[in-house]
């Protein structure tokens, strides 16, 4: 059995699906007999990015506390690629977004001069990682075709898909209640403004829906509630347990998740764990194009009146709701860390 070292970076005080998946992986690889750890390295701000990258190279990765050498690492996102070790696969879940997909909005609050600034270290980081994904690992697999088509699209990086299972819970259906589950962060990429939006929208009439979660858009969020009205129908969680999830999961109609051209999205298969279907947009990147329309999920435009119309079919058809979920769990069976870390490692 082999001694692996699971790298991600992690932003202090913050949580995030990459740390849910990377837990995962460490404990499922546990269960199957290995030794594993995960490594946290530092995701400095803006302006400190190289520090971090320099930070996470000279971590050193190449034994235990024990003197037992590491046998594979499997490292994450920005900048944990960055990390030394001769067996070194990389479970890419993104690179710094702000400097690729995400750069005209970032750019476009910025000064001319700052622009300038932020150009250059675009271009370094840019050629860091085009460097360190193409000769400094082992194996690049993208956590789905979206990351893969941006490794692709910025630096020509081939990778292969290798899609993560949900992190070992015991998921279970209690039940199809007559309301909606929002777990995510709290962040503009995961739209839950949209959501709320939608539910204002006459059609989502009546329709609850229960949100769990925090972040830097909390306050806001509350205040558009207000503003909308639906204090009486939208419920704020906060940040819950996983018992609470679990539970949340198993009890509700659907679970609504709409973000903007995201990564992957671990709540999908969550979701289908829980046999529950999922809402979500044509424009929502891993979510989209993990799911099957009408098959096991509702795949909608992002306008408050799809997602509303969305709402409705599956609050007044509760058989709707069991079919597309049946179909789900079928899905979510297909994806098992077995399978994942055979591939990993290599095996």
């Amino acid at each position: 059995m082999a001694r692996v070292a699971v790298v991600t970076s992690h932003p202090l005080f913050a949580e995030g699906g990459h740390l849910v998946i990377a837990e995962g992986l460490t404990s499922a690889l546990r269960d199957a007999g290995h030794q594993a750890t995960v490594i946290r390295t530092p995701q400095n701000r803006f302006g400190r990015q190289g520090a971090a990258y320099l930070a996470t190279w000279l971590t050193d990765v190449g034994q235990g506390h024990d003197g037992q050498p590491v046998d594979h690492v499997v490292s994450f996102r920005f900048p944990s690629y960055a990390v030394r070790h001769p067996s070194h696969v990389c479970w890419l879940n993104h690179r710094m977004r702000e400097y690729y997909d995400q750069w005209p909005q970032f750019v476009r609050s910025l000064s001319t001069r700052a622009r300038l600034k932020e150009g250059v270290r675009r271009q370094l980081i840019h050629a860091t990682d085009t460097y360190l994904l193409t000769r400094h690992v082992s194996r690049l697999f993208a956590q789905s075709e979206t990351i893969q088509r941006r490794l692709q699209r910025w630096g020509g990086i081939p990778s292969t898909v290798l899609y993560p299972p949900p992190r070992p819970r015991p998921y279970r259906c209690d039940g199809y209640d007559d309301y909606l589950f929002v777990a995510c962060r709290l962040s503009p990429l995961k739209r839950v403004g949209l959501v709320l939006e939608a539910l204002a929208h006459p059609t989502a009439s009546g329709i609850r829906c229960l949100i769990a979660g925090d972040g830097t858009e909390r306050e806001a969020l509350l205040a558009q509630t207000r503003a909308l009205g639906l204090e009486g129908r939208v419920q704020w969680l906060g940040t819950i347990s996983e018992r609470e999830l679990v539970e949340r999961l198993a009890t509700c109609r659907a679970v609504c998740y709409p973000p903007s051209a995201e990564d992957y999205g671990l709540v999908t298969l969550e979701a289908f764990a829980s046999r529950k279907p999922l809402i979500t947009c044509s424009d929502s990147g891993g979510p989209a194009e993990m799911v099957r329309p009408d098959v096991d999920s509702l795949v909608v435009e992002p306008t408050p009146a799809a997602l509303a119309h969305a709402f409705r079919r599956i609050i007044d058809d509760v058989a709707l709701a069991e079919r597309l979920g049946g179909a789900a769990q079928t899905r979510a069976a297909e994806f098992t860390w077995e399978q994942a870390i055979s591939r990993l490692l290599g095996t």
